[in-house]
């Protein structure tokens, strides 16, 4: 399918990788001043604050930070913050704000009552001069540039580099930098998937409903995927934990029923792969299978690859490539415009 490399969204699906790599290579030392300091005080867990893309990128930073850092993480409710003046007590808190423009009135909220309380503040975001940046102690610029595209796409990269920057410094392994140096490049084979996605997503040209399947680190790119399904497409995409899926909303899968699904090797996959061998064999379901394993793989109508070699906990980086590119190509196949989708702005202040 023939299309303009110069419209936004598609472009900016394809910056992702030089700018995961100059992020990596301009931030690091910043990001190990930020974790030095974090050290130095009595940090019990992370509170964190964010709306929409940024929302999926906690949700990463929830799995990443409690799995590599034992950190707990509790994601906030804003209208504590704002509606109901009741914020609960953050006593021995990192306050974190993710937000690409760092302009929502409810995240800033957040960030300023953690600094009234006394907690350390951090903001992670694509403008550092923003309102957010200005409520926290330590600035975490993303350094995405530009993102014209109202559907967020290198933002949301550029956020997860910079938790899994915050992650790493955190705990000083070097073999975990070495391995986020490589994201750039598994992005890049990631992204070669591009006509074949383009030529795929015409079997999908006239779904209105799906439901997307992920679990663990993933967990986020099945929100995520989902949500650009929402924006794009206007497709009724609905996120499960494959957990949550199995108690119930399974029911609603028929002969025939799109299924999304992320299923990276490591540590949930056994339970993501039994799932899809229950909707492939027993349901007859149509499977969009994002993975790098090829019994997964293997059960799906269109199989969508990553490297082998993705780590875990990286794969977040990398599986919502395939993921941007197909919620691109099927919202082109349904002769809707990428780059204004209906009733949404780029940058949206909810208090």
């Amino acid at each position: 399918m023939p299309y303009n490399q110069s419209m936004s969204l598609i472009s900016e699906i394809f910056e992702q990788p030089e700018r995961i790599k100059g992020l990596l290579s301009s931030q690091r030392k910043y990001v190990e001043k930020i974790a030095a300091e974090i050290k130095k005080r009595d940090i019990q867990y992370v509170f964190l604050a964010a709306r929409g893309t940024s929302d999926n990128a906690g949700r990463y930073a929830n799995y990443l930070l409690g799995a590599l850092n034992g950190l707990p993480l509790a994601l906030a409710t804003p209208s504590l913050f704002t509606y109901y003046k009741q914020p609960p007590k953050l006593r021995s808190a990192l306050v974190i704000g993710i937000s690409q423009s760092g302009k929502s009135p409810d995240i800033v909220s957040v960030l300023e009552e953690g600094r009234r309380q006394g907690c350390s503040t951090l903001a992670i975001t694509n403008d550092p001069a923003s309102p957010l940046a200005g409520a926290s102690d330590f600035v975490l610029d993303v350094q995405a540039g530009p993102e014209k595209a109202v559907a967020a796409t290198k933002t949301y990269t550029s956020e997860l580099a910079a938790v899994a920057m915050l992650s790493v410094a955190l705990n000083g392994k070097q073999k975990q930098w070495d391995e986020l140096s490589k994201v750039a490049g598994w992005m890049k084979e990631a992204l070669k998937q591009n006509d074949f996605i383009a030529g795929a997503v015409q079997r999908y040209r006239y779904i209105d409903q799906t439901v997307v399947l992920g679990r663990g680190f993933n967990y986020a790119t099945a929100f995520e995927w989902a949500l650009k399904m929402k924006e794009l497409t206007y497709i009724i995409a609905e996120p499960y934990s494959s957990a949550d899926f199995a108690h119930g909303p399974i029911a609603m899968v028929e002969s025939g029923y799109p299924v999304f699904a992320v299923a990276v090797k490591g540590k949930v996959f056994g339970s993501m792969l039994q799932m899809l061998h229950r909707l492939r064999e027993d349901i007859s379901a149509e499977l969009v299978v994002i993975s790098n394993d090829k019994k997964a793989l293997s059960l799906a109508q269109v199989p969508l690859t990553i490297p082998a070699d993705v780590p875990e906990w990286l794969s977040p980086l990398v599986s919502i490539l395939p993921a941007q590119l197909f919620a691109y190509h099927l919202t082109r196949a349904k002769g809707y415009n990428t780059e204004s989708p209906r009733s949404i702005r780029k940058v949206t202040e909810t208090r």
